[in-house]
């Protein structure tokens, strides 16, 4: 059973691998999101409740902009950058780390304060863009080094899922940390 669900899977993402991909991140994304939530609610002395609406948008967020973007994205970078040499390999991660991952970043927060409806969309943006792109650095630059030198292309996308699991987390955790500004102009 194990070795066909397997073998449909390699399958599909040779066949569809922009579906593929994008079913492989939603699922993530949505993992990630409502881990963050359980922790939330298991750990911190507010204990919210779940927010199902919230996680609606983070897996909007998830399935339509990063996974078709990086499938081809990591194509682009495959064909420009040819091997896993060390000086091919450091020109991806800083290719990857130092044009789509700020953009990538931007559109994020963008697109979650659009779905949210919010009457200044880069307000949070403002707030919190510089302290998630210094943790995105610390985070991904060792991983993308790890799926530059050793991941196949096909399976770049889903390995990045698999990490983004853990990242979406950080992500999560610093989307709700509370906006000084916010709370300077409600006081």
């Amino acid at each position: 059973m194990a070795s066909k669900l397997v073998a449909w899977w390699q399958n599909s993402l040779r066949r569809r691998p922009v579906i593929t991909n994008t079913i492989v991140y939603a699922t993530f994304y949505t993992a990630a999101e409502l881990s963050q939530q359980a922790f939330n609610k298991l750990y911190t002395p507010e204990k919210p409740d779940y927010d199902f609406a919230s996680a609606a948008r983070i897996v909007v967020a998830g399935s339509t902009v990063y996974p078709p973007t990086l499938y081809y994205w990591y194509r682009y970078l495959d064909r420009k950058f040819v091997g896993t040499a060390v000086k091919t390999v450091a020109k991806k991660v800083a290719a990857e780390q130092f044009i789509a991952t700020p953009i990538l970043l931007a559109a994020f927060y963008t697109l979650i304060a659009v779905l949210e409806r919010k009457d200044d969309m880069f307000e949070e943006f403002r707030a919190k863009y510089a302290k998630t792109l210094i943790a995105n650095q610390a985070f991904w630059i060792p991983a993308q080094t790890v799926n530059f030198f050793f991941v196949p292309p096909h399976l770049r996308v889903v390995y990045v899922a698999s990490v983004s699991f853990m990242w979406i987390n950080v992500l999560c955790f610093i989307k709700r940390q509370k906006n000084d500004n916010v709370v300077e102009k409600s006081n």
